[in-house]
């Protein structure tokens, strides 16, 4: 029960391969567990809040209890479904830079633009204005000038690419490290230089070394633990299966945690069209067998 419980949860790292990276929604397909997908068990989904870490456009969270299809979904909705604010055409009326109109046109439409596409319908105050004021688009030399009309357009990067609202967005899986006996001594030292810093340390009792896990949170996985032949059945090596540890790092045009909250908005109304059409296709059908 045990190995099976490790096949369910676990994604194995070992020397030469990564196995059990396979998942399956197929209800009895472990012995003795209930793998049938309900409601209560979905809004068991967690966002732990002690791993939420904002540091100006970057953010990282965690999601536990989901599926990998439903975190690349969240994972690529933010890349190309939420909606931000682009440069879509520019009318130049004079350049005489040495730049070509349509390279201009490029770069400006590659400007991150900070203006909330949530409230474009209404007319605020203030100019729209790029989120960062050193981008530089051309070298002018004396006497050449640029007489530029931009017309910005709300859009989503599925479109173009342009209108990404993230430099990055990107998830792994939480590393799990777990000794499966006491490395003491000089081994302790050696065992730790293997991973990466924080995730070991070295502890002293009666005088001896002593290695322990501390944060493997932190590892990045690099398996340099298996270059050491008396220390490579030291450690289990392990993913947690359902525990997504995402990073976002925004553009600049919407916070990291603003961009989350849209994505949210966007998978949610995928799910609700989704259930509308097969309400629509069921009404359907029973009229047809009237």
């Amino acid at each position: 029960m045990a190995d099976l419980e490790q096949i369910r949860t676990r994604v194995t790292l070992t020397e030469h391969e990564v196995i059990n990276t396979h998942s399956t929604d197929f209800p009895g397909n472990y012995a003795g567990y209930d793998d049938t997908w309900s409601l209560a068990k979905f809004e068991e989904v967690k966002v732990p809040s002690e791993h939420r870490v904002v540091e100006g456009s970057e953010l990282e969270f965690d999601m536990v209890g989901i599926d990998a299809a439903i975190a690349n979904a969240f994972r690529r909705i933010l890349l190309a479904e939420v909606p931000t604010m682009a440069i879509e055409k520019v009318f130049v009326h004079n350049n005489t830079s040495i730049i070509q109109d349509e390279v201009l046109a490029h770069r400006l439409g590659l400007i991150p633009i900070h203006a909330d596409p949530r409230l474009f319908e209404y007319r605020q105050e203030g100019d729209i204005k790029p989120v960062h004021d050193d981008i530089l688009i051309a070298k002018l030399r004396p006497g050449q000038e640029m007489d530029l009309k931009l017309h910005c357009v709300k859009g989503i990067g599925r479109d173009h690419a342009k209108f990404s609202p993230v430099a990055t967005a990107s998830y792994r899986l939480l590393p799990e490290i777990v000794l499966t006996e006491e490395v003491k001594g000089e081994r302790a030292d050696r065992l730790v230089r293997c991973f990466s810093p924080g995730v070991m340390e070295v502890t002293e009792e009666n005088g001896v070394k002593k290695a322990r896990v501390v944060n493997s949170r932190l590892d990045t996985c690099s398996r340099e633990i298996f270059r050491h032949p008396d220390l490579k059945d030291c450690v289990k090596l392990n993913k947690l299966r359902d525990h997504f540890i995402f990073s976002v790092e925004s553009t600049g045009a919407l916070a990291p945690d603003v961009l989350v909250c849209e994505a949210t908005k966007v998978l949610m109304g995928k799910c609700r069209k989704f259930l509308s059409e097969l309400d629509a296709a069921a009404d359907t059908e029973q009229q047809n067998l009237r």
